[in-house]
């Protein structure tokens, strides 16, 4: 069902986290993530899923060539490592401030309970 209110996809990485490919080519494979596509619900992680790109000479690469790049993956295909180096699920909860009364949603590990940056 689609979403009312907030349209935004939710995603449970964000760019930076440290991820282990679960499925896949790759899976077993380690690295931290490069960048996030939310609408397409894709990311991309370092030194995973590597493609030949071919490129055309230009003034920034004269001969041209063949250079190897990381293409998307989907984020179902991926998990976040805790602090222990194991593959966690994600939870959310709202901390609130008691001075204030002010709350904000944090992410968690559900493995160890600790909260993810």
């Amino acid at each position: 069902m689609p979403r009312k209110y907030n349209a935004h996809k939710k995603m449970h990485v964000k760019k930076g986290d440290r991820v282990r490919v679960i499925a896949g080519n790759y899976r077993g494979y380690e690295g931290k993530i490069l960048v996030t596509f939310p609408e397409k619900e894709r990311v991309i992680v370092e030194g995973v899923n590597l493609r030949f790109h071919h490129e055309k000479p230009s003034a920034a690469n004269p001969q041209g060539g063949r250079v190897e790049k990381e293409v998307p993956v989907h984020v179902s295909n991926v998990q976040p490592l805790a602090s222990d180096g194991e593959p966690t699920r994600i939870g959310r909860k709202r901390i609130v401030d008691p001075e204030t009364g002010r709350g904000q949603w944090v992410r968690y590990a559900k493995s160890t309970e600790e909260e993810l940056p």
